[in-house]
C-alpha cells in the first residue's frame, strides 16, 4: 500500500495502529532499498516475510501479471498449474534473452532484476570465500555441462585447438564435459606423494612438447575432489599456462567452502587463471540445477555468457537469491567456520574409529575437505566386498561415502579406459573408505556416521592373507 491508502486505513481503524503497520513495512522497504543500492549480500539474514514481499513486488514487474496484460506472442509466460505457479512465485519468463543469458527482458524487468542482482550477490559470496574475481554469471546448469559451456567458448578464440590437458580426477561428468564438447581428453595421470595423489607436473609440460601449445584448448584443473587425491597443484599450472599461452580453466565444484582452494584459485589467478566453475548446491544448499561460472577478465566472462544459446530458467538464480538473503553475510561465514570446525572433528573421530579396527586414517593435509580411510585388513579386494560394505552404511541411512577397492578393473568411459575409476590412479594400493565435511554438515551427522561405520566395521571379516595386508 502507498500513503494514501494508509491515510483511508485510519478511517477504518485507529490511527496509531495503522502508523504500527506502516513503520513495520517501512523497515521491510529500508532492507530491500539497501539490497539495491549495495547489491551486496545484506550483513545480517532476512526473514521470509521480507523475501516473500521482495519477490512478490519483482513479479508484479512482470509482464505476465499485468492485471490488462495482452500477450499474443508465442512465449508469454502462461502457467497452467496454479500450483506451478506459487511454487515459481508467479515468475515465469525465465531470464536473458534469445542472444544472451545475461541480457534484461522487456516483458520481465522483475526476472531481470533476479538475475542481476543474483550475479552481484553470487560475486560477493565468492569474494567473501576469498577469490577477488571480477566477474561472474549464475547458469542454470550443473558444474559439468558449465565447464563443458567454458570451453566451447574458449574454442572461439582458438579455433585450432582440439586437445584438453587433464590431471585425472575419477568422476564422470568431468570426462563427459570434455568429450561431449567435441575436444581429445589427454589424461595425466597422477603420482603418489606419500598417501597423496597429486599433479604430475612433468607429464603436463611433456604433453605440451608432444602435442604443441597452440594444439591445447586449455588445461582442465581440479579443486574440490575425493581423497586421498588433492587439488592440482594451481599455481605452478598457471605459471605453465602463462608461459605457454594456453588457457586455465578450474573446476571448483564444492571448492567455494574450502579456503585451502579458494586460496589456490587466487594465487594462481597472479599467473594465469581464466575461468572457475563452482556448484550452486554443493557450496550454497540450494536444488541441484544450477552453477557460477566466475574469472578475472570481465570480457571473458561476457564471452562465455554470450555463447550460452537462449533463454534460461530463472529457478537456480531464484533459489540462490532467497539463499543468500536468507543467510546474510553472518550466517554464511559462521557456516563456514563451522564446517572447518567439523572437517577437524570428522577427522579425529574416524582416525580413532579406524585405530580402533587396525586402520589408519590416510595422510591427506592439502585435502581440506574430503578425508580417507584404508581397509588394507578387511576384504575389499573384490568388487562384490566393496558393494556389500557400502550397501550395509547404505541400509544404514549413511549417505556420501565411497568404498573404493584396489582390483584394479578396467572401465571404459566415453572411449576411454580407465584402470581403478574411482581410485584416481591405476593402482593405489589398498582399498579405503572415503567421508566428506561439507557445508551444512553438523556434529549429529558425525555422530551417527561414526556409530554406524563401527557397527559395520565390527561385523565385517578380516582377511589372514598376508598380500591383502600390503599397501
Amino acid at each position: 500500500m502507498d500513503k494514501d491508502s494508509y491515510t483511508l486505513c485510519e478511517k477504518l481503524v485507529p490511527k496509531s495502529y495503522v502508523q504500527q503497520g506502516q513503520n513495520a513495512k517501512s523497515i521491510h522497504q529500508n532492507q530491500i532499498r539497501h539490497l539495491l543500492e549495495q547489491r551486496r549480500i545484506p550483513e545480517d539474514g532476512w526473514d521470509d516475510q521480507t523475501i516473500e514481499l521482495f519477490l512478490s513486488e519483482l513479479a508484479i514487474m512482470d509482464s505476465n501479471n499485468f492485471p490488462d496484460n495482452c500477450g499474443v506472442g508465442e512465449r508469454e509466460a502462461r502457467i497452467y498449474s496454479s500450483l506451478v505457479s506459487r511454487r515459481h512465485f508467479r515468475l515465469g519468463h525465465g531470464i536473458g534473452r534469445s542472444g544472451e543469458i545475461t541480457a534484461v527482458q522487456p516483458k520481465a524487468a522483475g526476472s531481470s532484476l533476479i538475475m542481476t542482482l543474483t550475479n552481484s550477490l553470487a560475486l560477493h559470496a565468492i569474494r567473501l570465500s576469498g577469490i577477488q574475481a571480477s566477474s561472474c554469471f549464475v547458469v542454470p546448469m550443473a558444474t559439468g555441462m558449465s565447464v563443458a559451456l567454458s570451453l566451447l567458448s574458449l574454442k572461439q578464440r582458438r579455433p585450432k585447438a582440439q586437445y584438453v590437458l587433464w590431471p585425472r580426477i575419477d568422476q564422470k561428468s568431468c570426462i563427459k564435459s570434455v568429450v561431449t564438447s567435441g575436444f581429445k581428453l589427454v589424461v595425466i595421470e597422477n603420482v603418489r606423494e606419500g598417501d597423496e595423489l597429486r599433479t604430475n607436473l612433468e607429464e603436463i609440460q611433456k604433453k605440451i612438447e608432444e602435442l604443441g601449445a597452440e594444439n591445447i584448448l586449455c588445461i582442465l584443473t581440479t579443486t574440490s575432489c575425493f581423497a586421498p587425491r588433492v587439488p592440482d597443484r594451481l599455481e605452478e599450472i598457471g605459471e605453465i599456462c602463462k608461459s605457454q599461452d594456453i588457457p586455465h580453466v578450474v573446476n571448483n565444484a564444492y571448492g567455494l567452502q574450502c579456503s585451502k582452494c579458494t586460496h589456490l584459485i587466487q594465487q594462481a589467478s597472479r599467473s594465469r587463471v581464466d575461468v572457475f566453475v563452482q556448484s550452486t548446491d554443493k557450496n550454497f544448499m540450494v536444488p541441484v540445477g544450477g552453477s557460477i561460472i566466475a574469472g578475472f577478465d570481465d570480457q571473458l566472462i561476457q564471452h562465455i555468457s554470450k555463447c550460452y544459446p537462449g533463454r534460461a530458467s530463472s529457478s537456480p538464480s531464484t533459489d540462490l537469491l532467497i539463499t543468500l538473503l536468507s543467510m546474510g553475510v553472518k550466517g554464511y561465514k559462521d557456516l563456514l567456520k563451522e564446517r572447518k570446525t567439523n572437517y577437524k572433528t570428522l577427522q579425529t573421530r574416524l582416525s580413532e574409529c579406524a585405530q580402533k579396527h587396525g586402520e589408519h586414517l590416510l595422510s591427506t593435509p592439502h585435502n581440506g575437505i574430503s578425508m580417507g580411510m584404508s581397509l588394507q585388513t578387511f576384504q575389499c579386494n573384490t568388487e562384490e566386498n566393496v558393494t556389500e560394505l557400502g550397501s550395509k552404511l547404505f541400509t544404514r541411512l549413511v549417505s556420501g561415502t565411497r568404498v573404493i577397492p584396489s582390483d584394479g578393473k578396467k572401465s571404459e568411459i566415453c572411449g576411454q579406459t580407465f584402470s581403478s575409476f574411482g581410485a584416481h590412479c591405476n593402482e593405489y594400493g589398498t582399498p579405503y573408505l572415503t567421508a566428506a565435511a561439507a557445508i551444512g554438515m553438523t556434529s549429529r551427522d558425525i555422530d551417527l556416521f561414526i556409530s554406524r561405520l563401527d557397527k559395520v566395521m565390527s561385523k565385517c571379516t578380516k582377511t589372514s592373507d598376508p598380500k591383502k595386508l600390503q599397501s
